[in-house]
This record gives C-alpha cells, structure tokens and sequence, in this order.
C-alpha cells in the first residue's frame, strides 16, 4: 500500500453510522486494501489535522487585547509615507 502506515490496536469505540456511510465506508476500505478501522483512523486523522486551527484568530485577539499591539509613532508615519507614493 502506498505511503503505508502501521496500524496499532488502540482503543475499541463503539460508533453509530448511517447504513449509506457505513457502506460507503466498507467499499474504500476493500479497494484500498485496509480495515474499517484503518480507514476511519485515517479519515479522523485528517479531519482533525484540517480543524486544528479553528478558534486561533479568537485565540490570537484574546492575546491582542491583553498586549499593546499600537505601532510606534516613528514607524507608522514611515509606513504611511510609503503607502503614498506606491501606486494602487
């Protein structure tokens, strides 16, 4: 299998699926040449590696309202001075 990982038993859970989803499920699962259970190992990995981030922009203004996050005068004025002579 490509990029094969080695599955370890871990924890047995016990997980209600819609029939249509379950079936779907047991059909990669056979074509990919892997358990159910490899397969939603896998599936769970991702989506949790693709949520990991949800909440930080709250996280990061939580921060921002505790920290002064003003420029110094000095390099805003220098910032502004820039922005009018760029070309937009």
């Amino acid at each position: 299998m490509v990029g094969e990982t080695r599955y370890n038993l871990g924890m047995k859970i016990a997980v209600s699926l819609p029939n249509d989803l379950f079936e779907m499920a047991d059909r990669v699962a056979r074509r990919r040449g892997m358990s159910r259970s490899q397969l939603f190992a896998v599936a769970l990995r991702e989506y949790l590696a693709a949520h990991a981030h949800e909440g930080l922009t709250e996280r990061i203004n939580a921060v921002c309202e505790k920290v002064d996050t003003a420029l110094d005068p000095a390099l805003r004025r220098s910032q502004l001075g820039l922005l009018h002579r760029e070309e937009w």
